[in-house]
């Protein structure tokens, strides 16, 4: 289970449902939710990848892709 990264599945649906109830539960912007939670989402993503043995560009790509949201809901907060 988790040597092919069916842990890091489990993980990433329990942060959709996260996202569904931040949303409707407690108010928050989908845009919100999405900024807070999408960069540790393709974090998950890269260990996935680096779980399943797909090469590092994969990995990296997904690692960098992290990166843009993350500054986008550090700016969201900061202004």
């Amino acid at each position: 289970m988790f040597g092919q990264g069916h842990a890091v599945d489990l993980i990433l649906a329990v942060l959709l449902l996260e996202w569904t109830v931040l949303t409707r539960r407690f108010g928050w912007t989908e845009w919100d939710a999405t900024l807070r939670l999408l960069p540790g989402a393709l974090m998950l993503l890269a260990l996935r990848a680096a779980l399943a043995g797909l090469a590092w560009p994969w990995i990296a790509l997904a690692l960098a892709a992290s990166f843009p949201p993350h500054l986008a809901d550090l700016a969201r907060r900061r202004g």
